[in-house]
């Protein structure tokens, strides 16, 4: 039924004009639409849309992931604009090597987490190829 679908995700924010500098000064996006009460931003190969929320998010499981091709260059560079990386057993400056993983996508992950001003958990991954060490 839904195979022909886009997806699209919807991450809550408190406070919609706090989260919007954030994820301008911080991340370097900005929507390409908005509304009242949300904005849309798109990439290459995906859309997500913050929405006015009077719930929370907790903050406790991935809400969104970013893929880059360099991992460590891309924490690199949002921890010069600022960004906060979680630390967790097995990160080592805010990456962890994750093995398994689809096997269309590859053989593992680098991954590294942080919170955007909502306090929504954001993720960035790296895919190891199968051929890479």
């Amino acid at each position: 039924m839904l195979t022909n679908a886009r997806f699209e995700a919807r991450i809550p924010t408190q406070d919609l004009a706090r989260a919007r500098r954030w994820y301008s000064e911080k991340l370097g996006l900005e929507p390409v639409e908005e509304r009242a009460g949300g904005l849309r931003y798109e990439s290459a190969t995906g859309v997500f849309c913050l929405f006015a929320s009077a719930g929370a998010a907790d903050g406790s499981f991935t809400q969104m992931g970013f893929y880059v091709d360099d991992i460590e260059a891309a924490v690199t560079g949002l921890r010069a604009r600022g960004v906060v990386f979680e630390e967790y057993d097995g990160t080592v400056n805010g990456i962890m090597d994750i093995e398994g993983n689809y096997p269309s996508k590859g053989r593992g992950e680098r991954a590294a987490w942080f919170r955007d001003s909502e306090g929504n958990m954001l993720g960035l991954a790296e895919v190891v190829r199968w051929n890479e060490p």
